[in-house]
Protein backbone atom coordinates (compact mmCIF):
# COMPACT_ATOMS: atom_id res chain seq x y z
CA UNK A 1 0.00 0.00 0.00
CA UNK A 2 1.21 3.17 -0.89
CA UNK A 3 0.77 7.05 0.56
CA UNK A 4 -0.38 9.61 -1.36
CA UNK A 5 1.41 12.72 0.03
CA UNK A 6 -0.52 15.70 0.85
CA UNK A 7 0.04 19.62 0.26
CA UNK A 8 1.82 21.03 2.82
CA UNK A 9 -0.22 24.13 3.25
CA UNK A 10 -1.64 23.71 6.90
CA UNK A 11 -5.69 24.05 6.33
CA UNK A 12 -5.37 22.19 2.46
CA UNK A 13 -5.54 18.22 2.66
CA UNK A 14 -5.62 17.61 -1.65
CA UNK A 15 -2.74 15.22 -3.01
CA UNK A 16 0.89 16.95 -3.96
CA UNK A 17 1.34 17.16 -7.17
CA UNK A 18 5.08 19.51 -7.12
CA UNK A 19 7.63 19.90 -4.83
CA UNK A 20 8.86 23.14 -3.82
CA UNK A 21 12.24 24.07 -2.87
CA UNK A 22 14.42 27.41 -2.06
CA UNK A 23 17.72 28.58 -2.83
CA UNK A 24 18.47 30.97 -0.23
CA UNK A 25 21.76 31.62 -1.75
CA UNK A 26 20.28 32.81 -5.35
CA UNK A 27 16.71 34.45 -3.58
CA UNK A 28 15.22 31.93 -6.00
CA UNK A 29 12.29 29.51 -5.67
CA UNK A 30 11.98 26.11 -7.52
CA UNK A 31 8.51 24.87 -8.37
CA UNK A 32 8.86 21.32 -9.85
CA UNK A 33 7.61 17.85 -10.00
CA UNK A 34 6.35 15.87 -7.01
CA UNK A 35 10.03 14.36 -5.37
CA UNK A 36 10.38 10.63 -5.07
CA UNK A 37 10.87 10.89 -1.81
CA UNK A 38 9.50 14.04 0.82
CA UNK A 39 12.56 15.73 1.78
CA UNK A 40 12.65 18.08 5.10
CA UNK A 41 13.16 21.25 3.82
CA UNK A 42 10.78 20.89 0.71
CA UNK A 43 7.26 21.73 0.49
CA UNK A 44 4.66 19.69 -1.24
CA UNK A 45 2.29 21.26 -2.96
CA UNK A 46 -1.38 20.37 -4.63
CA UNK A 47 -1.92 21.70 -8.30
CA UNK A 48 -3.83 25.25 -7.13
CA UNK A 49 -1.44 26.02 -4.39
CA UNK A 50 1.29 25.15 -7.25
CA UNK A 51 -0.53 27.35 -9.68
CA UNK A 52 -0.89 30.31 -7.11
CA UNK A 53 2.56 30.31 -5.85
CA UNK A 54 4.27 33.56 -5.20
CA UNK A 55 8.00 34.51 -4.09
CA UNK A 56 8.92 36.98 -1.68
CA UNK A 57 9.94 40.45 -3.23
CA UNK A 58 13.52 40.32 -5.10
CA UNK A 59 13.02 36.72 -6.14
CA UNK A 60 12.76 34.57 -8.67
CA UNK A 61 10.44 31.59 -9.14
CA UNK A 62 11.74 28.91 -11.35
CA UNK A 63 9.14 26.18 -13.03
CA UNK A 64 10.01 23.46 -14.16
CA UNK A 65 8.14 21.42 -16.59
CA UNK A 66 6.99 17.60 -15.25
CA UNK A 67 8.56 14.64 -17.53
CA UNK A 68 6.19 14.07 -20.10
CA UNK A 69 6.41 10.10 -19.82
CA UNK A 70 5.14 10.88 -16.29
CA UNK A 71 1.78 11.68 -17.99
CA UNK A 72 0.97 8.03 -19.35
CA UNK A 73 0.79 6.80 -23.19
CA UNK A 74 -0.30 9.42 -25.76
CA UNK A 75 -2.36 7.90 -28.32
CA UNK A 76 0.11 7.20 -30.81
CA UNK A 77 2.36 5.12 -27.97
CA UNK A 78 -1.61 3.06 -27.77
CA UNK A 79 -2.01 2.35 -31.31
CA UNK A 80 2.15 1.45 -31.62
CA UNK A 81 1.35 -1.31 -28.77
CA UNK A 82 -2.24 -2.58 -30.13
CA UNK A 83 -0.10 -2.86 -33.43
CA UNK A 84 2.75 -4.97 -31.66
CA UNK A 85 0.18 -7.09 -30.16
CA UNK A 86 -1.68 -7.92 -33.48
CA UNK A 87 1.23 -8.85 -35.29
CA UNK A 88 2.40 -10.99 -32.42
CA UNK A 89 -0.75 -12.95 -32.47
CA UNK A 90 -0.20 -13.59 -36.03
CA UNK A 91 0.48 -17.04 -36.42
CA UNK A 92 3.79 -18.54 -37.36
CA UNK A 93 4.98 -20.24 -40.28
CA UNK A 94 6.07 -23.86 -40.08
CA UNK A 95 10.06 -24.17 -40.46
CA UNK A 96 11.01 -26.44 -42.77
CA UNK A 97 14.32 -27.32 -45.06
CA UNK A 98 14.33 -25.61 -48.35
CA UNK A 99 14.04 -28.02 -51.24
CA UNK A 100 17.39 -28.28 -52.79
CA UNK A 101 19.47 -27.46 -49.52
CA UNK A 102 21.70 -29.83 -48.57
CA UNK A 103 23.02 -28.22 -46.07
CA UNK A 104 19.53 -28.86 -43.61
CA UNK A 105 19.44 -24.97 -42.71
CA UNK A 106 15.75 -24.50 -41.49
CA UNK A 107 13.85 -21.88 -43.18
CA UNK A 108 10.32 -20.30 -42.84
CA UNK A 109 8.15 -18.45 -45.43
CA UNK A 110 6.16 -15.01 -44.57
CA UNK A 111 4.92 -13.72 -48.47
CA UNK A 112 7.49 -14.07 -51.08
CA UNK A 113 10.65 -14.03 -48.72
CA UNK A 114 12.31 -16.90 -47.31
CA UNK A 115 14.41 -16.70 -44.12
CA UNK A 116 17.34 -19.25 -43.74
CA UNK A 117 19.06 -20.27 -40.50
CA UNK A 118 22.64 -19.72 -40.32
CA UNK A 119 23.15 -22.29 -37.31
Amino acid sequence: MTLKRRCSRTPCGRPAVNTLTYVYADSTAVLGPLATFAEPHAYDLCADHSERLSAPRGWEVIRLAGDPRDEGPSGDDLLALADAVREAARPVPVARTAPGDETGHETTRRGHLRVLSTD
